[in-house]
């Protein structure tokens, strides 16, 4: 099972991000103050989600191509939970570089019945060896929630995520932590 989280990057284990400030420049608009130069980012829920063995279809003309099945879970945060169905996947590219993408899709489903789909993409950029530098891991994650039902205000928002390998993996159901973060 070590094959299917060591896709995910060795050095991915230790990381853990909180997405509370970053600064972004508006080189054009100076009347803004830099107090008023920065995005917030507010937790939404943190998804535990189950994956089965990672297939490798091989090297293709992009680079090496990789799959990850979506086997279930859970997620829950302060206004929202259920569960993730199984059925979705994890599609990678380890590119020539040696970055990855991901790109994943699946399905929640909130406590009360509502569905919402999910695409998920994500860079995992690891540096060299021997760098004292973290991994870089980011993610955009779209959500398409019903219109009538109370989750609407997912199609209404930009959400980032996060990801973490927990570093004591059950061998018979692993699973990784998506972190989801709505920009303010």
């Amino acid at each position: 099972m070590c094959k299917t989280i060591c896709t995910l990057g060795i050095a991915v284990l230790s990381f853990s991000l909180l997405l509370p400030v970053f600064p972004v420049s508006r080189a054009a608009d100076s009347t803004q103050s830099p107090q008023t130069q920065s995005l917030q980012a507010q937790h939404v829920f943190d998804a535990n989600v189950t994956i089965a063995e990672m297939l490798n279809f091989g090297k293709s003309k992009y680079g090496e191509r990789r799959m990850i099945p979506i086997t279930g879970g859970t997620f829950k945060g302060s206004s929202i939970e259920g569960v993730v169905l199984p059925g979705g996947a994890d599609w990678q590219l380890v590119r020539p570089d040696g970055d990855v993408e991901l790109y994943a899709r699946y399905t929640l489903k909130t406590a009360d019945g509502s569905l919402i789909q999910v695409t998920n993409r994500a860079l995992i950029h690891t540096p060299p060896k021997g760098s004292k530098t973290t991994p870089y891991i980011r993610s955009v994650i779209d959500f398409e929630a019903p219109s009538t039902s109370p989750y609407d205000w997912l199609n209404h928002a930009i959400f980032l995520g996060t990801l973490t390998v927990p570093q004591t993996m059950p061998k018979d159901k692993p699973y990784v932590i998506i972190g989801v973060y709505k920009v303010l």
